[in-house]
């Protein structure tokens, strides 16, 4: 049964011959929250932006040219990409910061534009200049509705002499002179013209870029340009945005609040249970923070009850509303901190679970972790949570199949390996406690495989299905 109705199309109807069929349930639109490389276009910090392609979520959510993936291997983009790779729809992401919290800021030349010369040569340096925001001091990036900051570079020419100036003793226009405007969207905040590398001009003729800058409120420009002439240092004619400096909270209390957010506002793990239309939601990167230390196993079970008990409580939204969720890398009982995921064995998460001692049908767990290449390091494998592959293959099975399949005996796409081989006594302890795993029957030629399609922790699990 065709669930969404937005496009031109041939559909499926179901006609009504006397008693109601069950009724179905769309899992089409996915929820996702965690870091990005950066945060552009009409996207803002901490609240939810529908995205409908690999493209899009670049143009949203990486730098101009990047491949999308950050620095710190954040599990968000990852997450994104095996949505669509599975057959994921549309989807909304939540970009929770550029950056882990408590990072060092990175240094002027890793922030703002440099812009180049005709020989694509080091010319000049724009940053925007630090404005603290009022709750943390951190760097803040400004929002969607002011736009991005750009400096456009344009032909120029020397100051109008005087009428009385022999002609012999006009300047001549060399080539170095240009004029340079700053905007924001089509608003024009500054033009300057008459501008030329040179340190000491005369003043009658040019100004020094520098310096005709320096009274400038928004942005701080540095000469960073090689040894020459005027012309040959003359930032090429373009139009050029201003990155802004990453959003780093400053310390795990912050970031904690901006990760849960609020509702009213739209904002954080709250603000996409105020997006009606997504039907699962999950948060890879609570991974991220918890292998690198910044939050610890108490606080993570305390952001997953969170998600669960929204899920539960999701009206006046659908009822339906599912959360995924990632097993911690955790060996309970040996230590409270994170293990390589490929360590983590059927036990470990079966006695995870017991001990975080959670059941909900609104919620689902994946085991173990996959391995999927990572474009930043060369294609080199990485292990990440499963979630945002499962969902897309939630999704695909839905428009694909209908509601009545369920998402299991289906192959994950873009997955190369698993943290751990689960065989079948192993999956006999996990799937009664509501554990679905990923299987790998290489030896039955079938590939990697969902084995189980559980929605939820249930008090009580048929081991049959």
């Amino acid at each position: 049964m065709a669930l969404d109705y937005f496009a031109p199309g041939v559909y499926v109807e179901e006609v009504d011959r006397g008693s109601r069929p069950i009724e179905g349930v769309s899992m089409s639109v996915a929820g996702f929250i965690g870091f990005t490389e950066d945060v552009r276009g009409d996207a803002e910090l901490f609240k939810p932006m529908m995205i409908t392609n690999w493209s899009q979520y670049l143009e949203c959510f990486g730098k101009p040219g990047s491949d999308g993936y950050t620095d710190f291997d954040a599990y968000l983009p990852f997450a994104v990409q095996g949505w669509f790779l599975n057959g994921g729809g549309r989807c909304w992401v939540t970009s929770i910061g550029t950056k882990l919290p408590g990072s060092t800021a990175p240094p002027l030349e890793e922030t703002g534009i440099k812009l180049p010369t005709a020989g694509k040569k080091p010319s000049l340096h724009f940053s925007l200049k630090p404005a603290s925001d009022d709750a943390g001091g951190a760097l803040a990036l400004p929002s969607a509705e002011d736009g991005r900051i750009a400096v456009i570079i344009e032909e120029g020419e020397p100051k109008p002499s005087p009428e009385d100036t022999p002609e012999d003793e006009l300047p001549l226009n060399t080539g170095e002179y240009f004029t340079l405007s700053i905007k924001r969207g089509d608003e024009i905040l500054g033009r300057y013209e008459n501008l030329t590398m040179k340190e000491e001009p005369d003043t009658e003729v040019a100004d020094n870029v520098i310096t005709a800058l320096a009274d400038n409120e928004l942005l701080d420009v540095v000469n960073i340009s090689l040894s020459g002439g005027p012309l040959s240092r003359r930032p090429a004619n373009g139009n050029y945005e201003v990155v802004p400096p990453p959003y780093i909270a400053p310390n795990m209390n912050r970031f904690s609040r901006d990760l849960q957010g609020q509702r009213d506002d739209r904002t954080g793990t709250q603000g996409m249970y105020e997006v009606d239309e997504v039907a699962m939601i999950a948060c890879p990167d609570l991974m991220r923070v918890y292998q690198d230390g910044l939050m610890d196993l108490e606080q993570l079970h305390g952001v997953i009850e969170m998600m669960i008990s929204n899920c539960e409580n999701a009206f006046p939204g659908p009822a339906f509303r599912m959360v995924v969720l990632d097993p911690p890398p955790v060996k309970p009982g040996k230590s409270p901190n994170p293990v390589p995921p490929e360590q983590q064995k059927p036990q470990d998460v079966a006695t995870w679970l017991k001990e975080f001692n959670r059941r909900s049908m609104y919620a689902a767990v994946y085991y173990p972790w996959i391995k999927v290449a990572n474009p930043r390091k060369a294609g080199k494998p990485i292990y990440v949570p499963p979630s945002g592959h499962m969902m897309g293959i939630w999704c695909r099975t839905d428009e694909s199949r209908g509601i009545f399949k369920a998402p299991a005996n289906e192959t994950p796409r873009g997955v190369i390996g698993l943290a751990y081989e689960t065989n079948m006594r192993e999956q006999e302890l996990l799937n009664p406690v509501g554990i679905n795993c990923i299987r790998n029957f290489a030896s039955y030629n079938r590939g990697y495989k969902v084995w189980g399609h559980h929605t939820g922790f249930l008090d009580f699990v048929n081991p049959l299905t």
